[in-house]
């Protein structure tokens, strides 16, 4: 494994992220007035990507965009930040997604809706032509913002080529029981956990409760993310909760706090950390960047994670 040449695959989509800040999110029916709107690179596996490259980590990164002034705003982000972009396929027929994002200013909590584009029509055969990149990768990562069945399809293949495989459930959406034993690495939410187990998930009980059900369907190491509460961890071997990073600054916007977590995971894991120090490295990650706004450009580089 350590002579494989690219550490980190990331399979996911790129969106450009439309960001507006107010002090509420609005209901149905209802107009308020914002302070400022930003526009910048997201989708939950571009995200992910950056975070891994800027934390350390080599990292190449598959999707597909339009050819149009979205997709050159993700391209020269991964210049900037060396992500080996081989895997981008650049449609001339569909738009490059985009994603509203709407942000409580006060409290940093956000309601989105994204539109994947030119993503959302990746299939097996882009998966096939980009098998090279996965076979060199020792992790691979991804989520659930492209389609199911090619994601799904794209996990086997990484298992097949012995990569460590990492599926962030999000956003949920229902996986069959035969898929489970391919994922390594299962990275819910709360809210996406309790998707999954079929019943909400509130205190550590309840966390010990569905960690046994997420082993039980196959899958190896369950981490479920808390939120301000930190993480809870679960294998056949051990199990424990990783509390939050204290952080001197407060937040101010929890857009991509997932997102950072799970691409930080992926470079801990690609450094061979020891599970408990992996999980502290990622929330170290992710609580930098909800101090930040934006999403992919809330992520820390790995030299500022020193002076946190």
């Amino acid at each position: 494994m350590g002579t494989r040449s690219l550490s980190i695959c990331v399979f996911g989509i790129f969106v450009a992220d439309l960001c507006f800040f107010a002090n509420d999110i609005p209901i149905p029916g209802q107009t308020i007035l914002g302070k400022k709107y930003i526009i910048g690179p997201g989708g939950k596996g571009s995200n992910q990507a950056i975070a891994a490259a800027r934390a350390g980590g080599n990292v190449s990164f598959i999707s597909k965009v339009g050819k149009d002034s979205y997709a050159d705003l993700a391209i020269s982000l991964y210049k900037r930040d060396k992500i080996n972009y081989d895997g981008l396929v650049i449609s001339e027929n569909e738009s490059t997604g985009a994603a509203g994002i709407l942000i409580n200013e006060k409290t940093g909590q956000n309601a989105i809706n994204v539109v994947p584009g030119a993503a959302g029509t990746i299939d097996e055969n882009l998966i096939d032509s980009k098998l090279n990149i996965i076979e060199s990768s020792n992790v691979f990562l991804t989520q659930l913002e492209t389609p199911k069945e090619v994601t799904l399809y794209a996990l086997k293949k990484a298992k097949n080529f012995n990569c460590t495989t990492i599926l962030n459930p999000a956003p949920a959406s229902e996986i069959t029981n035969d898929n489970f034993q391919y994922f390594d690495f299962f990275t819910p939410n709360e809210t996406e956990a309790s998707f999954y187990y079929g019943q909400s998930i509130k205190n550590e009980e309840d966390c010990k409760k569905a960690g046994s059900f997420f082993l039980d369907k196959g899958i190896k190491n369950i981490i479920i993310t808390l939120g301000e509460n930190g993480c809870y961890f679960k294998n056949n071997k051990e199990e424990f909760i990783v509390p939050a990073s204290n952080l001197k600054k407060p937040v101010v916007d929890t857009t991509g706090a997932g997102d950072a977590f799970n691409g930080a995971l992926s470079v801990a894991i690609s450094q061979n950390k020891n599970y408990k120090e992996a999980i502290e490295f990622a929330n170290l990650v992710a609580g930098v960047s909800v101090t930040r706004e934006g999403a992919a450009n809330s992520m820390p580089y790995k030299e500022e994670l020193l002076y946190k």
